[in-house]
């Protein structure tokens, strides 16, 4: 019981970390700090991969303790474990907190997550739309001005030249 709380812990801590980094990352999207936004996104790698490896380690102490209670592991939970552990109230209390405080913040992280991906997807539309105005400007129609032969000799309105000015 005392590796499962262990890890419990320690997912716990891994997690808030990566939520920290969620939470500074929303910033860098609203700011548009692309330089940033690689770097913590590089970052949150590393905290997943530490997640990764305290996940397959709990998965192995939960299937170590379904072994020894002989209970199906699909359905052990920690609320059933927290139960269990009605005679010792000091280890009850620690994995009980554990296992509360690591939906919490699991759950947080999900909220921020949530609220990046759609600031990362208006921050998409908004492109879109722009890319759509820079296409619409160099499709404007052409004046109807002919010479004497019928040709159109026109020009296209609205733009003075065809490049991209990256001054405006």
């Amino acid at each position: 019981m005392e590796n499962l709380i262990q890890v419990l812990e320690d997912e716990q801590v891994q997690y808030a970390g990566l939520l920290e980094l969620s939470t500074k990352k929303t910033d860098y999207i609203v700011a548009g700090d692309l330089e940033n936004i690689n770097k913590i996104t590089d970052e949150e790698d590393l905290w997943l991969s530490n997640i990764n490896r305290l996940e397959k380690k709990r998965t192995e102490v939960t299937n170590d303790i379904a072994n020894v209670l002989n209970k199906d592991v699909n359905t052990l939970k920690i609320t059933n474990l927290v139960e269990m552990l009605a005679a010792r109230p000091e280890e009850q209390k620690r994995l009980k907190d554990a296992g509360e405080g690591l939906s919490k913040v699991v759950k947080s992280l999900q909220q921020i997550n949530e609220r990046n991906r759609e600031l990362l997807d208006h921050a998409l539309q908004l492109v879109e739309f722009d890319m759509n105005l820079i296409t619409a400007m160099r499709t404007a129609p052409t004046t109807a001005n002919y010479n004497k032969g019928a040709y159109n000799t026109g020009s296209v309105i609205g733009t003075g030249n065809r490049g991209f000015d990256a001054k405006q």
